[in-house]
């Protein structure tokens, strides 16, 4: 009809409103860093995988949970520093299947256990070897000496993992030896990505936190961790490759004659009459027989208390007080494992409290002034109950009691060279540890 009135057209129902999109992430240009978009670190994929480490490898359990975990984008996959933290690439993370990310975490923990940045710092100042193709060669050479016996039993081997037969060496050889064997010629633009950090080769990086660096671990700690795990090897040998095996009971605990000597003084102390004996009606004594009524006690000879006075003065070098921690470990494992019967006190020029033994690598040394152990063998012979043994861990230069203690006396001697300079006294020599103690020299 020409008269009738147009409606307007039905107004469209709005739409429900969608929320923004997410705002892209924007990439910053940093070298040496791998291509691709950035991606946030899965610590949850991440940490998944070290607890897959330990599962299938067990004895690591204590290395591998040492670690700090450092995000890193400028890293090109994982790597470690000597003060055992770990650089960690998101990206890599990302892109790595969880089994092959629990393998670089048992390569990259090897690498600090093996101690790889001191040896390949100490090869080479001997052969006069620096530079970045250095660096390269070392790290690859380490690589070799860990890869070979590392993986399988539930370990994948991860993508780009370098053998000894990449440049046609047999297996089982260390780091050393391999650098000795062979070169970089042609190698290097292929394997120009390996980089596992200065815990691998000794050289430092620019991501690298450094020695002030926060959450780093003391040499006394890093030598407690290697310690916890050369005795998880040793105790349960079926569990471990040789490689490890080798490392425990050679690499780490070298065969010297001065550790057999500190321990046969050791026990000559605690077996000589008097000490660690007691009497007790427990078992009686056969003379009981010759006296009808009554009831005599046995003498039986009980795990003698030791007391370890550790030299803790300035002239004592790091290195050194590690490994007086380690002695008092050995100490306590000779005495039975009763860590009650051992306690230990820090001297320098005056004696620290006299400290009973829970776990070795949580004592605390302190010290770093002159040196007088006098004190610390009065403070021994003063604690209660009275020790039956003293052993004294020192570098000699010291005063040394003038009476004889009222206990056995063991002297452990770290190496000095027979004149020691003093600038006071030109003349200055060392007084040789009393005639009445049992000196072995150690190292």
């Amino acid at each position: 009809m020409s008269g009738a009135v147009k409606q307007p057209p039905p107004r469209p129902l709005p739409r429900p409103m969608s929320p923004p999109p997410p705002p892209r992430p924007v990439r910053i240009a940093v070298p040496g860093a791998p291509p691709g978009p950035v991606v946030p670190l899965d610590m949850d994929k991440l940490l998944a995988a070290r607890l897959y480490a330990v599962a299938v490898r067990p004895y690591l359990a204590g290395a591998l949970f040492a670690l700090h975990v450092v995000e890193d984008r400028s890293v090109p996959t994982m790597a470690v520093d000597a003060y055992w933290r770990c650089y960690v690439s998101p990206s890599f993370v990302s892109r790595t299947p969880m089994e092959e990310l629990a393998g670089v975490w048992v390569h990259e923990v090897s690498h600090l256990l093996r101690d790889h940045h001191e040896r390949s710092a100490r090869y080479a100042r001997e052969h006069g070897e620096q530079g970045p193709g250095q660096r390269l060669r070392q790290n690859v050479a380490a690589d070799f000496e860990i890869n070979d016996d590392i993986y399988g039993d539930g370990l994948p081997k991860p993508a780009g993992a370098v053998l000894p037969a990449l440049v046609g060496l047999p297996e089982g050889l260390l780091m050393e030896e391999y650098l000795r064997r062979f070169s970089m010629a042609g190698r290097t633009p292929r394997l120009a990505w390996l980089d596992c950090g200065s815990g691998a080769d000794g050289h430092a990086r620019p991501w690298e936190l450094g020695p002030e660096g926060s959450h780093g671990l003391s040499r006394q700690q890093r030598d407690a961790v290697r310690f916890r795990v050369a005795e998880a090897i040793t105790g349960r040998p079926g569990d471990a490759p040789e490689g490890w095996r080798r490392w425990a009971d050679e690499a780490f605990h070298p065969p010297q004659p001065w550790r057999q000597l500190l321990g046969a003084a050791l026990r000559a102390a605690a077996g000589a009459p008097g000490p660690g004996e007691d009497h007790s009606y427990r078992r009686p004594s056969r003379r009981s027989a010759g006296v009808p009524g009554v009831v005599l006690p046995s003498l039986r000879r009980m795990p003698p208390r030791v007391c370890v006075v550790i030299d803790t003065s300035g002239s004592v070098s790091d290195a050194e007080l590690g490994g007086a921690l380690l002695e008092v470990a050995a100490i306590s494992r000779a005495v039975g494992g009763q860590r009650d019967l051992v306690s230990v006190i820090s001297c320098d020029a005056a004696a620290g409290v006299a400290v009973p033994l829970c776990r070795a690598e949580n004592l605390e040394l302190i010290g770093g002034g002159g040196t007088d152990l006098r004190s610390g063998f009065a403070r021994a012979l003063r604690s209660r109950p009275r020790p039956d043994v003293i052993v004294a861990l020192t570098d000699g230069q010291t005063p040394w009691p003038s009476a004889q203690p009222s206990c056995r006396t063991v002297v452990g001697l770290f190496p000095r060279p027979l004149r020691t300079v003093n600038e006071e006294d030109p003349d200055y020599v060392p007084d040789a540890p009393p005639a009445w103690a049992r000196v072995v020299p150690i190292g």
